[in-house]
């Protein structure tokens, strides 16, 4: 079984999904897990402690401070010194804004502060507290310290209505827990180099050319890798997205910079993944010294930038190349024209006018091309999922290469 001697803790709060928690014990256990489950004061009043307590074989914990309830007198720090990971599901609005800002007022939340394994959560709440500005607020910042957050879905929820923010199906918070706690080591010992980001092109002191990328596809691409067990290296232009922990950050503002840096360290690399948003033009002149003033007319001359993938297509050695193509009309026919021309593996493209699949979204739609003639075609999905998809096709190449 493949979780076996693994512990999970599981977090339980107040959200009327705490009655499907019980399946994921039991699924847990049946894959050969440990299960310690501990639960908000709310969550007591919709399942009793004893329904987990007959299927996990453990002492449901609800107060930390309980004596008689608990034989060891921090079971917060325990577990959060022996757990393999902590799943929160579901986890609350209430329970990810108390997390995120570091509050610590029971069980679940201070098991939290405590814990050093991967943390999962599984939201559950309406949709109206689930869009709500300050939740995913909340979300961006636990997601930026390495939480996974398994999206809510489209369902009924308490009310009748249909909306976003039914707590993700059981099959998949498994998957999710399954991937972290036992994720294919297909990367191993492979060398990945990954660029993310938007280039800004100087035009004065304060002001650049730039593109609206966020570098979300790429940062995902590279904490997959790693996840994967590969040595990986993120070269990063401007980037907004929470940076991945584990892997070699080099830093490239321009588009020429870029390239340098690109070129020197795809020499040693198996894998090249370019998801970096380059500028295809800089401006022709040196960048002034001082602010221009606003005043007058202003005409800007460009010159075309060097084209990155191509000289990686060029540079001697053995590796796969993978790029990117964002377009706005007859994807799969310009995508298959780069990809030729470039002479790639394999190139992601998108149709950036798409609800979803634009730049700065956490989602994307997107058709993977291979130079052998296969197209995979990918509906909306987040980019972390994406990434994996994309890593498939590549550890798939890396078998037969």
């Amino acid at each position: 079984m493949r979780l076996v001697d693994k512990l999970i803790v599981l977090g339980v709060s107040g959200s009327i999904a705490a009655y499907k928690s019980p399946d994921l014990v039991q699924r847990f256990k049946q894959l050969g897990a440990s299960v310690q489950v501990i639960m908000t004061r709310s969550a007591v009043r919709l399942v009793a402690p004893a329904v987990f307590h007959a299927i996990s074989g453990n002492t449901v914990i609800r107060d930390i401070f309980d004596r008689k309830e608990n034989a060891d007198p921090m079971p917060h720090i325990t577990l959060g010194n022996r757990a393999d990971l902590f799943l929160i599901a579901p986890a609350t609005g209430n329970v990810i804004g108390k997390i995120a800002q570091g509050i610590a007022d029971d069980a679940v939340t201070t098991t939290a502060l405590a814990m050093r394994a991967p943390i999962l959560m599984a939201p559950a709440m309406h949709d109206s507290m689930w869009n709500d500005p300050a939740t995913q607020e909340n979300v961006n910042i636990l997601r930026g310290r390495g939480v996974e957050i398994i999206s809510p879905e489209l369902g009924s929820l308490a009310g009748g209505q249909v909306a976003e923010g039914r707590m993700a199906e059981i099959e998949t918070i498994v998957a999710a827990v399954i991937k972290r706690l036992a994720p294919p080591a297909d990367f191993k010992g492979t060398r990945v180099l990954v660029t993310a980001g938007g280039t800004r092109e100087p035009i004065d002191p304060v002001r650049f050319l730039g593109n609206r990328s966020s570098g979300k596809m790429g940062v995902s691409l590279a904490r997959a890798a790693f996840e994967r067990g590969g040595e990986v290296t993120l070269v990063c232009g401007a980037v907004t997205a929470p940076l991945p922990q584990g892997v070699r950050i080099l830093k490239a503002e321009r588009a020429e910079e870029m390239r340098k840096v690109v070129l020197e360290n795809a020499k040693k690399a198996n894998v090249v993944i370019m998801a970096a948003a380059v500028a295809d033009f800089t401006p022709f002149c040196q960048e002034t010294k001082e602010k221009r003033k606003r005043k007058g007319s202003w005409k800007l001359d460009l010159k075309a930038t060097q084209d990155i993938l191509k000289d990686l297509g060029k540079l001697p050695g053995n590796r796969i190349l993978v790029g990117f193509a964002a377009e706005t009309e007859n994807v799969v026919t310009n995508a298959k024209k780069k990809l030729q021309e470039k002479a790639l593996d394999f190139i992601v493209a998108n149709d950036i006018t798409q609800k979803g699949a634009g730049f700065d979204s956490d989602t994307n739609i997107v058709h993977i091309l291979s130079s052998t003639g296969g197209v995979v075609e990918l509906p909306l999905m987040r980019k972390e999922e994406v990434a994996h998809k994309i890593l498939d096709q590549v550890a798939a190449r890396l078998r037969v290469h």
